[in-house]
């Protein structure tokens, strides 16, 4: 084999001495670097790169398959030690007439046995959280029981088995939490719902339940949810929040506060109305906060979320069919029922069908002070939406008559809004005044003012303001010995 420098004298002698441009006579590149490059094994500093990114990459390739056997095994021993707990303990993990506590205790005794008789040492770190998943599995809820703890998550979304969203502050945030397969998600909603002696399944693929603590769950399950079982979860909250805290909060301001207690004991019929997740049910309860203690109050809900401080408090729910459709008792029926039961306030949680009519004739039948909720995207659409609730009770009645059947039972409509940064303001405070020709007037009292736009992180600098017009109300008021201070209706501040 020849020399280095053997090669290198023999391709300088092909390729002659190089011109100007740096190439040799033959229109091609010098070959010197190439021929140090081949003599050197083609250790260049790119590829010394790509050496170096390789190794990386295989470095990093074994610390993740490294921690997939670790997450494999935890896995491994989550279902052993769950199949264990499933023999010994059985059905009384299921039961709704076994207490609590006595169960946790249960659970964490056997858990610890089984842990204990396992041949493969768990680390303490790895020990505490199989415990704390496996108990989170069966006294909880799952992979979304730490969520459900948090005060901070308001909402918990399961679009399927992998895919995991949360409210928090008014914002969607999704999360890596997963359940491990669908059938892991089916069993989490089986448990809701037979505590409460619901049933989900093919034939019966929607349900809606509450969780002991009165939190609101809806489910819904192929074949008519296509990507897996949803699952959503509104909390409820253990502390109800007061006016106080809706004002801190920015809800609404200090002077609707006072001016909307006033409304309440003075016995106006009020209407919430807002979308979706716009904050009604939280206002419901903070208006029902300001009734009088020496009232009778019957709520009806659909599922009870109403936390009334009063002495004289009668709850009713509506129930669902049973398996053979049967059995079911609706909102219209309660409210129907409620006017036997000498209500001083009947307070309906949401009015979304033909119990309207029985709502607006309450109202007018001298049930003063009743208070709801509705769907609505403002006050004037609050108005046609409860015509076409009333419509839909199957009574010929002509439009006119309904208006003012309207115009004469609601006195004041609160709108609330979701904005897009996730704050919930009220943004209206309508009088509901009287019919002129076929048309009921609307008198704002109070309405939230975005003039100021917002703030560099996109929140909204705007307030809920006095439009300075006095309801017409007031003398109504008046007649209830309640009165309001003028300088509510001032338009030089909030």
């Amino acid at each position: 084999m020849s020399s280095l420098g053997d090669r290198l004298a023999a391709a300088a002698a092909r390729g002659g001495k190089p011109d100007a441009s740096g190439k040799h006579a033959s229109g091609e590149a010098p070959p010197v670097k190439d021929e140090l490059a081949r003599a050197e094994g083609g250790n260049t500093p790119g590829k010394r790169a790509a050496t170096a990114a390789a190794a990386a990459e295989e470095a990093g390739s074994g610390k993740r398959a490294a921690w997939r056997k670790a997450a494999d095994r935890i896995e491994e021993i989550k279902s052993s030690v769950h199949t264990e707990l499933l023999k010994q303990l059985g059905p009384q993990l299921y039961d709704a007439n076994v207490d609590q506590q006595e169960l946790e205790g249960k659970v964490k005794t056997v858990l610890a046995d089984v842990l204990a008789t396992q041949d493969r040492p768990l680390s303490g770190a790895d020990r505490a959280r199989v415990t704390q998943e496996i108990s989170d599995d069966i006294l909880g809820y799952g992979p979304i029981e730490p969520y459900l703890r948090d005060d901070d998550v308001s909402e918990v979304m399961v679009n399927g088995h992998d895919n995991i969203f949360l409210e928090q502050h008014g914002r969607l945030v999704k999360v890596e939490t997963t359940f491990a397969d669908e059938a892991h998600l089916r069993r989490t909603i089986e448990k809701i719902v037979t505590r409460i002696g619901r049933r989900v399944d093919e034939s019966s693929p929607m349900v809606d339940a509450r969780l002991p603590d009165g939190s609101r769950v809806n489910a819904i399950v192929p074949p008519l949810s296509l990507d897996g079982s949803a699952l959503t979860i509104r909390k409820f909250a253990t502390d109800p929040f007061t006016a106080d805290d809706l004002v801190r909060f920015g809800t609404m301001s200090q002077r609707t506060a006072d001016f909307l207690e006033a409304c309440v004991k003075a016995r106006l019929n009020i209407i919430v109305s807002g979308s979706t997740g716009a904050g009604k049910t939280t206002t419901l309860n903070v208006l029902s906060s300001f009734i009088p203690n020496d009232e009778r109050i019957v709520t009806i809900e659909d599922a009870a979320e109403l936390q009334l401080k009063q002495d004289h408090v009668v709850r009713l729910e509506s129930r669902p069919p049973n398996i053979e459709g049967k059995g079911e008792v609706t909102i219209r029926d309660l409210v129907k029922n409620s006017l036997r039961m000498r209500p001083d306030r009947i307070v309906v949680g949401e009015v979304r069908d033909s119990s309207a009519l029985d709502m607006l004739q309450a109202m007018n039948t001298g049930h003063d002070g009743s208070i709801c909720t509705l769907h609505s995207n403002g006050p004037r659409d609050t108005l046609a939406r409860l015509e076409t609730m009333v419509l839909m009770a199957g009574m010929d009645l002509p439009v006119r008559a309904i208006r003012e059947q309207v115009s004469s039972a609601v006195d004041v409509i609160v709108h609330q809004t979701r904005f897009k940064d996730g704050t919930r303001h009220i943004s209206h405070v309508t009088e509901i005044d009287r019919m002129e020709g076929d048309i009921i007037t609307l008198q704002d009292i109070f309405i939230y003012d975005n003039s100021a736009g917002y703030d560099s992180e996109g929140r909204r600098l705007g307030r809920l303001v006095s439009t300075g017009l006095r309801p017409k109300f007031l003398e109504k008021m008046a007649d209830a010995n309640v009165r309001v201070d003028p300088m509510l209706f001032a338009m030089d501040g909030n």
